[in-house]
């Protein structure tokens, strides 16, 4: 965040998913600089678009009908 402050940006990291709508709102109403939103997820999360280690970006994986887990439930 300091960096993307340093080099001029607008910075927001948002850290729980119920702040996610107000914290794109923020971003969108920056007009004058570049925005860098850092969103903080569980490890575990199943972050799509994906890129295995070693291998390059012509082997994206993408995820359809995966429901994204925020560490919140049980399941």
């Amino acid at each position: 965040m300091k960096l993307s402050e340093a080099m001029g940006c607008y910075a927001i990291r948002c850290e729980d998913p119920a702040d996610l709508d107000k914290v794109i709102e923020e971003a969108n109403s920056v007009n004058d600089r570049p925005v860098v939103v850092d969103f903080v997820v569980h490890e575990d999360a199943m972050v799509w678009p994906m890129v295995a280690a070693g291998t390059s970006n012509d082997e994206i994986m993408a995820a359809r009908d995966v429901r994204p887990d925020f560490g919140d439930s049980d399941d």
